[in-house]
């Protein structure tokens, strides 16, 4: 039959079970956790533990506690917690002498029920916290890798994901993508973004948005971007609409944009099925800023260029069928061409061609508001055709006029064509 002393002792570590479900704590440091909590008891108990040895087992959830005394002569006992007598050492073993150690195991009882259950919960705090530190510390480590978890909640502004240690992780609404559509038990890949200490709660955020994140993508594609081969330059995105990266190589038998693209596009297009159709432009890098703003409109091809180093400006001359190839659906080519070279682009219309029939937009300041006739200059549109040949959610978005007010010029302006 089972002693009340083991089941006393089993009563605080038979949650064992529970502490090896805590992910992130190595057996050594529960081991150290666990004898600290005991040997706090023994001081409050005999006042110092220094001549105590404490034996766990994790695997089979024991703990014992042992205590070694020296043997004096009966009656010569000063000290209980240090002494024995040998009358009292030879109950313990019979062939103990003089001088020896002797070595007896303290029972739990002596500790008593209210103790044991206080050292329980001391016990299970020091885990939870040593849990949460340690979570806090691994993924701190890990920003800007990428996870793979499954989604278990979804709320209306985030998202929680499991990792494969059951740890919780949180996707934002604002770091996903906008065709992102996740349903409970699929698995999604992200970076981890930004890891932080909320009420002494681990917060960790991932994102789908980040250029880091299609960078490691690129990275688990192209083996020569990890072998250091090709060097990624710089990553700018718009999430889910269109991405431009430029790379480098430092060998010139290797042509990087080739080589991120894959034979038929076979390596980028997992990347783009993974970003929802994100369109990504990969094009070479070099110190040659107008060649590199050249590159950077792609697929407009580009007539002239005027770079000015000193305001960081670049303006971009075109022919008439190439302002809207240069600008991009919803303004992104453009946009996103400024942020990769680091220049503030302008498009500007070519007038290579002279069409008599095409009519100044200075000739309808007296229909047209003149800072609406600015607006349209400064994107190169400086005709009543150029106009009228750019889709309106093009020129929505390349300037500071409402679709309501685009509609209305176009009405004006195909008026002198009819």
């Amino acid at each position: 039959m089972t002693s009340p002393q083991i089941l006393t002792v089993r009563g605080l570590v038979e949650s064992f079970s529970e502490f090896k479900e805590f992910k992130n704590i190595d057996r050594a440091t529960l081991m150290r956790v666990l004898e600290e909590v005991f040997r706090n008891m023994l001081k409050k108990r005999y006042g110092d533990d220094a001549n105590f040895d404490i034996v766990i087992n994790t695997d089979q959830g024991d703990l014992e506690i042992y205590r070694n005394r020296l043997i004096v002569d009966d009656g010569e006992v000063e000290d209980e917690n240090k002494q024995i007598s040998i009358s009292d050492a030879r109950k313990i073993e019979a062939d103990y002498e003089l001088g020896e150690d002797a070595i007896d195991q303290v029972p739990m009882d002596f500790f008593g029920r209210r103790n044991i259950l206080s050292a329980r919960q001391t016990l299970m705090t020091k885990i939870l916290e040593l849990e949460k530190d340690e979570l806090f510390r691994k993924y701190s480590d890990r920003i800007g890798e990428i996870v793979t978890g499954e989604v278990y909640q979804i709320w209306k502004k985030e998202i929680m994901v499991l990792d494969d240690e059951g740890n919780e992780l949180l996707l934002p609404k604002t770091e996903m993508i906008q065709a992102d559509f996740f349903k409970k038990g699929e698995t999604l890949k992200a970076i981890v973004h930004e890891v932080t200490m909320l009420n002494g709660t681990p917060k960790i955020i991932l994102s789908r948005t980040s250029p880091v994140f299609l960078e490691r993508l690129l990275e688990l594609e192209v083996p020569e971007i990890l072998d250091g081969l090709i060097t990624i330059k710089k990553i700018v995105r718009e999430p889910g609409d269109r991405a431009k990266i430029a790379v480098e190589s430092y060998d010139d038998r290797i042509d990087p944009v080739g080589a991120c693209v894959g034979m038929k596009g076979s390596r980028i297009h997992g990347i783009v099925r993974e970003l929802r159709n994100e369109n990504i432009d990969v094009i070479n890098f070099t110190t040659n800023t107008s060649l590199y703003v050249q590159r950077a409109l792609n697929p407009a091809k580009i007539s002239s260029i005027s770079i000015n180093e000193a305001t960081k400006k670049a303006n971009v001359f075109l022919a008439p069928d190439q302002v809207s190839l240069a600008i991009g659906k919803g303004g992104f080519n453009i946009r996103l061409a400024s942020k990769l070279v680091g220049y503030d682009i302008e498009v500007y219309r070519e007038d290579a061609e002279i069409d008599d029939s095409d009519i100044d937009l200075e000739e309808f300041g007296d229909e047209i508001d003149s800072w609406i006739i600015d607006e349209l200059k400064a994107i190169g549109l400086d005709t009543a055709k150029a106009v009228l040949g750019i889709p309106n959610e093009q020129l929505v978005a390349r300037t500071q006029l409402e679709e309501e007010t685009v509609e209305e010029i176009k009405k004006i302006l195909q008026s002198e064509f009819e």
